[in-house]
């Protein structure tokens, strides 16, 4: 530039002088710009010191150490192991109390709570202020579709309508008696080889077999065949769902997770276990189409093929039946088997008090004299239901969840809540509260539920608060009791490894990392049948 004002200057003319001037006047500009620009980046950086791009800062709300300016928490939530996100959310909870809140870019502001007063605020009392919204829909898109577990509005509500057919009373004594029991039989039975030749067995992998092949039974009319061979590594099926399972809980945690899977082989084995777990249900659903359904009582399946969509009055596309197909899958497979499995880990492990064990295993002889469990007798057994209860306490089979705000709302505790923001809480974090659960809150003790307090929703989420209540819930509860029940008077366990605690999985769900081992041996004393 220099050079060229010189070369004007010397030619003295007034074209040339005038242009000179022009030049120096966008030079001082272009500065001026320069400086303004340089002066509203760095004012940007430090408004924005502790929160991501496009997002807000408030001052209102507690946030983590460690927030960066323009990325937010994004550091913080990538270098957090997947498998240690619940401990960190109580870790944070400790530290800053019962609110806090973190910014992701591309994602905005998650506020995490642990108040159960806000939690049925949330969930039940202004019910309709916040839904899964289309960020969870897109991001679980690959394994729920748009299933009831991440549709919103009349496309949750005529779903949830649909399964509550299900869901009643006269089935569940059905379920039990019939079901429930003959697969938990085929469960004994394998494990009483296992004690006769004295091995150890993955629990955790055997209570996945027999709530699949359960599940399979009563809402498809078909069982899966699981515990045909219970020695085999995996179910095709349920090696993709469980890594499928885990994919979309990452993409929580991971901006711009889509162009990397697009560019990464990840993105393959996405894609192929997506076929896989797709092609499972559609030969479900067109084998009922060709061969019909001719029992008596109509399972979950015949239900969702006789019902009309609720929009155009439609029976429903072979794709909307895969996605109820998959959603339910992972509520009649994965929650039960878990809760089972975390129940088994504090029963045996070798910090629980034996006498716990003791009086669970006096209680199914005394209510079952021998016999096999029914509807009833699983309502009889209490103190089951109690041991089962407390390990959801404290390991939930969905240990946190998210929704995002659709308008402005103020919590029952003053915080404020933006439309576009997310709200999230952590069952895991929630059950270990001392506010929540007094000072024994880390400890399994089933007897706080004999005490004759019964714990609402909001202090107790495992089964979700409000209109979104799991309608299984007595399901899950009567299928878990019935296997207990049944191994219970056949075998007596202990662990492996009854020192250290099993990890996790990140997913959805709460899936043991390394599963259980332990070691079956026969009851010394055999009830009497």
């Amino acid at each position: 530039m220099n050079t060229v004002s010189n070369t004007l200057w010397r030619t003295k003319s007034v074209p040339a002088l005038l242009l000179l001037g022009l030049l120096h006047h966008l030079t001082i500009h272009k500065r001026t710009f320069t400086k303004l620009l340089s002066a509203y980046i760095l004012l940007y950086i430090f408004k924005h010191r502790r929160t991501a791009i496009f997002v807000n800062p408030r001052k209102d709300l507690k946030s983590p150490s460690g927030s960066l300016p323009l990325v937010g928490d994004i550091v913080m939530m990538t270098f957090q192991p997947r498998t240690q996100v619940s401990q960190l959310n109580e870790q944070i909870h400790r530290d800053l109390g019962k609110v806090f809140a973190i910014t992701l870019p591309f994602v905005g502001r998650v506020v995490d709570f642990t108040d159960p007063v806000v939690l049925e605020h949330v969930l039940k009392t202004n019910f309709w202020a916040y839904e899964k919204g289309e960020f969870m829909l897109r991001t679980m898109y690959d394994l729920l579709g748009k299933g009831i577990f991440s549709a919103d509005g009349h496309l949750w509500n005529w779903q949830r309508k649909m399964a509550s057919h299900i869901f009643n009373v006269k089935a569940f004594r059905n379920y039990t008696s019939e079901v429930f029991v003959k697969e938990s039989h085929i469960v004994a039975d394998y494990l009483g080889m296992i004690a006769e030749e004295e091995r150890t067995v993955d629990i955790h992998k055997l209570f996945y077999l027999y709530t699949l092949d359960s599940f399979g039974e009563i809402s498809f009319g078909q069982s899966f065949g699981c515990l045909d061979n219970p020695e085999e590594e995996s179910v095709e099926f349920a090696a993709a769902f469980d890594r499928l399972n885990s994919v979309v809980f990452n993409r929580l945690f991971t901006p711009g997770w889509q162009i990397i899977e697009h560019l990464t082989s990840r993105g393959r084995q996405i894609r192929k276990d997506k076929e896989t777990i797709t092609n499972f249900a559609l030969k479900i659903i067109r084998n009922r189409r060709i061969h019909g359904y001719d029992k008596p009582q109509k399972d979950l399946l015949q239900i969702c093929m006789e019902i009309k969509d609720a929009e155009d009055g439609r029976p429903l596309t072979d794709e909307m039946l895969k996605d109820l197909v998959l959603n339910f899958i992972i509520a009649g497979r994965d929650t039960t088997a878990q809760a089972l499995a975390w129940m088994f880990y504090l029963l045996f492990r070798s910090q629980t008090d034996p006498r716990i064990v003791q009086k669970l295993v006096q209680e199914v002889d005394d209510v079952l004299q021998g016999q096999a469990p029914t509807y009833d007798s699983c309502k009889s057994m209490k103190f089951a239901e109690a041991c089962l209860y407390e390990s959801l306490r404290i390991y939930p089979s969905v240990p946190s969840n998210m929704k995002v705000a659709v308008q402005d709302d103020i919590w029952p505790d003053g915080t404020k809540i933006y439309k576009g923001e997310f709200v999230s809480w952590n069952s895991w974090t929630m059950g270990r509260d001392t506010t929540i659960w007094g000072h024994d809150a880390r400890e399994y003790n089933p007897d706080r539920w004999m005490s004759g307090e019964k714990f609402p929703a909001h202090k107790f989420p495992a089964f979700h608060v409000g209109p979104r209540t799991c309608l299984g819930q007595q399901f899950a509860t009567a299928e878990a009791i019935t296997i207990l029940a049944i191994l219970l008077q056949r075998f007596t366990f202990d662990l492996v490894d009854p020192d250290t605690e099993p990890g996790y999985l990140p997913g959805l769900t709460l899936h043991m990392a390394e599963g259980l081992p332990l070691r079956v041996h026969h009851r010394p004393v055999f009830p009497s049948s």
